[in-house]
């Protein structure tokens, strides 16, 4: 059984090595950036501001929608890979190694804003306010239904303006990030609070941060494929 698991994911990752690597290249931009921001509004003694951090953030997934979106698709998230495959506008054999990029992505960012920053400000972790985990909970899902929404409205369907859909999404990512990462840190995105989480060994509720977008992105593709009249109106 492992034998064959390790000969699937081998094809699966020389099938799309180059996406999966940029995934990686990817999400490791995005943690480093956003959660680099963090880290430093903390050692600047607040000079970045929590809407200094929520801009960071959302520049910088616009940008790499831009820079990187032509190559792997731009998803950089694990609930937004899984939510493209749900919706059966990816591929399964590129689920894993998607994934599997995202992490170390996040993972390798981590590593290297902890060796060059030190342990401060719980290295970007999202954690519950207060450990209130069932609010951060419902409003994990909320944030992800949202972004996936608008991921989907703007990046896939035909009928939205050509060119706006790393504009849309960078917003979107910049608003949530202002107005509800003080209570649940705005994750939205099971990679970029994994690798805070693995490397700075916080764990606090972290399971809340994988099942929340999941599910909320899972919510989003339902939703729209009615717009859309089951995604009759995608493009191809």
């Amino acid at each position: 059984m492992e034998s064959s698991l390790q000969i699937w994911l081998s094809k699966s990752l020389v099938s799309c090595w180059r996406e999966a690597l940029a995934e990686g290249i990817g999400t490791f931009i995005l943690v480093f950036a956003g959660t680099g921001a963090v880290m430093a509004n903390y050692l600047s003694e607040g000079a970045i501001t929590h809407i200094g951090i929520s801009f960071v953030f959302g520049a910088v997934v616009a940008a790499l929608i831009y820079s990187l979106g032509h190559i792997s698709d731009a998803h950089f998230n694990p609930a937004v890979t899984l939510a493209f495959w749900s919706s059966g506008f990816f591929s399964k054999k590129r689920v894993l190694p998607y994934i599997l990029g995202q992490l170390m992505g996040a993972i390798a960012a981590s590593t290297l804003l902890l060796i060059s920053l030190g342990r401060v400000a719980n290295l970007g972790a999202t954690i519950p306010l207060n450990g209130n985990w069932l609010q951060s909970l419902v409003l994990e899902f909320v944030l992800t239904f949202i972004l996936m929404f608008v991921i989907l409205g703007s990046g896939l369907d035909r009928r939205a303006h050509i060119g706006f859909a790393g504009l849309a999404i960078g917003l979107t990512v910049g608003m949530e990030a202002a107005f509800m990462g003080p209570i649940t840190g705005a994750s939205m995105n099971p990679a970029r609070s994994f690798g805070p989480a693995l490397v700075g060994g916080i764990w606090q509720h972290h399971w809340v941060y994988w099942v929340a977008p999941i599910l909320g992105a899972q919510l989003a593709v339902i939703v729209y494929r009615q717009l859309s009249y089951g995604f009759r109106d995608f493009q191809e």
